[in-house]
Order: C-alpha cells, then sequence, then structure tokens
C-alpha cells in the first residue's frame, strides 16, 4: 500500500473557511438567492486544517419549508430547470438503465418514538422526510427524449430502505440496508413481479443517515461494488459493531467472492467511474464533533486495498483526538483524497457528466449532491455542486451547479435537499431532491 506523506495532505487540501454557502435576499414581492463561493477558500488558507475542537461542535438543523409555486433550483446562465417528476415520497437516487428507462428509488430514515420525539425537541424533524419509508422503486420512460417522461410506474415495492440499484444482463440488483438481492429482468420490463433472492447479507442501519448501501459494477460487468457506510460517527459504539463498515465491499455477480475493495471511508455513498478510465470515485461524507470547519467531506478516487482513515485519522494523516494513539500505523498508512467539498456538506450523490449536451466546461466533470449541513453553526451543502475534470483527474476547484435551494440563511429554511445525481440519455442532469419528493432537470437552452 502506498504511504502518503504527511505534508501531501498540505499540497492537496482545498480547505473550506466558515463562509456561508448562500446569501437569501427576501421581500413580499419575490425572494432571491445568491450563491458564495464558500468551496473555494483563499489561497493563504489552503495549506492547513483547522485544530480539532471536540468542544466546537454545533447543531443546526435546517427547516424545510418546500418550493412554492413556479420556483426552481437555480443553475448558470444557458441552463434551463425543470420538473422532471414530482409527487411520490422521498425520491434519494436515480439509476439509468441501459435501455434508457429512469429507476429512481424511494426511501428514508425510519425513526423509532424515542427518535421521533428527541428529533422534535431537536428541531431534525422539520429536516428530514417523516414518516414510513416508501421502500419503492419508480420507472420515468422518456421515449421522445423531450424531457418529460411519458410513462410512469411502480417498478418495485415491498423493499427494506434501498438505495443502489443496477442491472446487469437479465437480472436486476437492489441493495436493501440489510442485503443485495438479486431479481429476474428483461429489457423493458416496466414491473417486476417475480421474486428476488438475497445473494449477500449487509450489516444493516447506521449513524444518522448510512443505512444506505450503493451499487456500481466495472466495464465487463464481473464485478460489483457495494459502498458500507460506518454504524457511528467515529467509532464510539466499539469497532467489533464496525466490521465491513465504512468500506466498499467488491463482490461477483452471484454475491460470492467477497473482499474489501477499500476502507477507512467512513459513509461513502455516491459511487462512479471517472470517463475515460478505469478509476473509480466516491462521494464520502465525514465525521462530525470536531468543529464547524472539519471535517471536509470529499470525492476520491479509489485505490484498491486503500485505507482512508476511518475512524483513527481524516483527510490524511490527521489524528482524530478522540483516537488518539489507538492505531498509529494506520494513521501513518492513511491516503489523502482528492478533493474537499466543504465541512458538513453532507455530499452523498456523484455523476460525472458523459453527455454531449453541456458547454465543454463540464466535458467529463463531476457533479456531487450535497444534502446539507446539521452538524455546523452556519449552514452548508444544499446544493449540486461541480468539479472540474481533464484526463480522468480533478482539473480545478469545486463550484456551486445548481444552488438557490436555500431561502433564509439565518432561519436555515431551506426549500429542499439535493441527494442523487445522474446524467439522462438526453443529456440533462437529473437531481433527485428528497425532501420536496421532486427529480428536477437541468438542461442546457436551446
Amino acid at each position: 500500500m502506498n504511504k502518503a506523506k504527511p505534508q501531501s495532505t498540505k499540497a492537496l487540501l482545498l480547505l473550506l473557511a466558515a463562509v456561508p454557502l448562500a446569501v437569501a435576499c427576501t421581500s413580499n414581492q419575490q425572494q432571491t438567492n445568491t450563491q458564495t463561493d464558500s468551496l473555494q477558500a483563499d489561497s493563504s488558507q489552503q495549506s492547513s486544517l483547522p485544530e480539532p475542537d471536540t468542544n466546537a461542535s454545533k447543531n443546526k438543523f435546517s427547516k424545510v419549508i418546500g418550493w412554492p409555486e413556479g420556483k426552481t433550483p437555480v443553475a448558470p446562465a444557458g441552463f434551463t430547470v425543470t420538473k422532471y417528476a414530482s409527487n411520490f415520497k422521498s425520491p434519494r437516487n436515480i439509476y439509468v438503465a441501459p435501455n434508457g428507462d429512469i429507476l429512481v428509488v424511494l426511501s428514508n430514515s425510519e425513526r423509532s418514538t424515542k427518535e421521533k420525539i428527541a428529533n422534535a425537541i431537536s428541531g431534525k424533524a422539520k429536516a428530514e422526510v417523516a414518516g414510513e419509508s416508501a421502500n419503492s422503486v419508480v420507472l420515468l420512460r422518456d421515449k421522445d427524449r423531450d424531457g418529460k417522461p411519458e410513462l410512469q410506474t411502480n417498478f418495485l415495492s415491498g423493499l427494506n430502505q434501498p438505495y443502489g440499484v443496477l442491472i446487469i444482463g437479465n437480472n436486476f440488483y437492489v441493495a436493501n440496508t440489510d442485503g443485495l438481492y438479486q431479481y429476474p429482468y428483461k429489457a423493458g420490463d416496466t414491473k417486476i413481479t417475480a421474486p428476488g433472492k438475497k445473494i449477500l447479507e449487509l450489516p444493516a442501519g447506521g449513524y444518522n443517515n448510512h443505512w444506505t448501501r450503493n451499487l456500481i459494477a466495472n466495464a465487463d460487468n464481473s464485478k460489483i461494488y457495494v459502498s458500507v457506510g460506518s454504524g457511528s460517527n467515529v467509532g464510539e459504539n466499539g469497532m467489533e459493531h464496525e466490521v465491513r463498515r465504512a468500506n466498499i465491499l467488491e463482490i461477483n455477480p452471484d454475491g460470492s467472492g467477497e473482499i474489501i475493495y477499500a476502507s477507512g471511508l467512513r459513509n461513502p455513498v455516491g459511487m462512479s467511474w471517472a470517463p475515460g478510465t478505469s478509476t473509480l470515485w466516491t462521494a464520502v461524507n465525514e465525521r462530525d464533533g470536531l468543529g464547524d470547519d472539519l471535517v471536509p467531506d470529499y470525492i476520491t478516487s479509489v485505490k484498491k486495498g486503500g485505507f482512508y482513515g476511518w475512524p483513527y485519522a481524516y483527510y490524511g494523516q490527521h489524528e482524530d483526538p478522540r483516537m488518539k494513539g489507538l492505531k498509529p500505523d494506520l494513521v501513518a498508512s492513511t491516503l489523502v483524497p482528492d478533493v474537499a467539498v466543504g465541512a458538513h456538506t453532507a455530499s452523498l450523490g456523484l455523476a460525472f457528466y458523459t453527455g454531449s449536451k453541456f458547454p465543454e466546461k463540464y466535458e467529463n466533470g463531476a457533479f456531487i449532491g450535497q444534502h446539507g449541513s446539521w452538524n455546523r453553526s452556519v449552514i452548508s451543502g444544499y446544493q449540486v455542486a461541480f468539479v472540474p475534470f481533464k484526463d480522468g483527474k480533478p482539473a480545478g476547484k469545486p463550484e456551486g451547479f445548481l444552488t438557490g435551494f436555500i431561502a433564509n440563511e439565518e432561519k436555515a429554511e431551506v426549500y429542499g435537499r439535493p441527494v442523487g445525481v445522474a446524467v439522462a440519455p438526453d443529456g440533462a442532469l437529473l437531481v433527485a431532491d428528497d425532501v420536496s419528493n421532486t427529480v428536477w432537470r437541468v438542461a442546457a437552452s436551446k
């Protein structure tokens, strides 16, 4: 395993200053959101991370107020934002089938009575989708590719907090929170009725929203990669409860041959292959409790056998003070992630732009769905960010792409919260906004 040099952390780090993500200007007649470039810090501040402070953690939950009629998120000039689909509960993830069908995975956190009471008191309940999870997959078909699906069907239901879905040949895979299931499928199916079988057991549940299990296959479909987030913030329940967690697993399509492909990834959710390469990338939701600006979420290339720090170190070889002295060998072997995308931004979705409709700037670049913070005194995230790429590597700083989700920063009021992102066959970007029950479509203006 290659060991990252300590000084490389400073060279690679894109530090996030405590800069608000958006400033809301409100009047009785109109509301305008402007996006500040908080994903970029002054170059003089990029040389080091702030000192960790286990007493500096602040909670500020957003309050979802919903989108007013006629209002949409905001894209850069030259793009048009429209509703692609709506009126279903908690769209979390989006998958484009080989035949062009769009599959939207509906799921949300399910809280115990104790959690419901605590969340009502803390304000967390106003930031998330309440009640039982829909636990289903919806199919959308836009045959004429006019940006408006003509067909919507309940493709598969009766699941258990699904997130990742995948089609390989005549098999449809669903990653529930507790296992990977395989169903018979043929191209063009609008509904699955045959029973599935569990081909891989997975550790269920997890800290906050770490119940999500994502899926992706390699180019020849000989391997499937399964992301499994940690069951805790920083191993506070004991590492014996973190077996096969905070990992990306590699398996054969029948569920056999499991290996840990990469580890120390606190909550890897989005996964995608960098165009023109065989390099897997993931978006990682990092830990809480060390202050407003620690630890940056990140996107990174994933090295087979690589260790990325959790819970002993963060963003390279910075030892977590809560785990001091426990695993110096693992701290020393921690790899430095490629791109920091903001502390507590809840960066979950990841998709590279492989279409041909967007301006050249976006070609092969990475879009990141940032669900938004709760463990920070000033809210951050609540947008789709963009990182330019060239020759399979980052070629610029992160920037806001789809913004306007924040209605009032001071009151922490938001219209919606983006999660999964995907590139549709017509070249548009689709964005799942779970709390507003909407899939947005971002297209280059004609």
